[in-house]
């Protein structure tokens, strides 16, 4: 009987560690939870902290933003394709030039009278 006893006592004494033991884990969740909160907020401020002085070193540097690397980038291919339009325009005036100049010599003329310059350009 002495068995029988002692179960309800262990029973009581188990009960209470285990409520012991539970608050324990509790409160040591709601510590871990506390410091992560804390620690979110801790690398947000760093991660802001870092930022300002990246911003400072790059306007330090002198570097163009993106938006006006790229109208600087359009602008470039703009001048480009009119600098080709204008060659080609070039080289067809240069050959029509040409072309007159043959057809005002004749087939029995020789020479075009003129500048002796072969530079068709200060024939005009």
């Amino acid at each position: 009987m002495s068995a029988q006893a002692e179960r309800p006592e262990d029973k009581r004494a188990e009960s209470q560690t285990m409520q012991s033991q539970n608050r324990f884990f509790d409160d040591l969740a709601r510590v871990a939870s506390g410091a992560m909160g804390t620690l979110t907020g801790i690398k947000g401020e760093v991660e802001t902290r870092l930022r300002e002085q990246l911003e400072r070193v790059l306007a330090g540097m002198d570097l163009v933003s993106r938006d006006e690397f790229e109208a600087v980038k359009a602008m470039a291919a703009t001048a480009r394709a009119e600098q080709e339009d204008l060659a080609r325009r070039l080289a067809e005036l240069e050959q029509r030039l040409a072309e007159l100049g043959r057809l005002a010599a004749g087939p029995d003329r020789g020479t075009p009278p003129g500048p002796a310059s072969s530079d068709p350009l200060t024939a005009i």
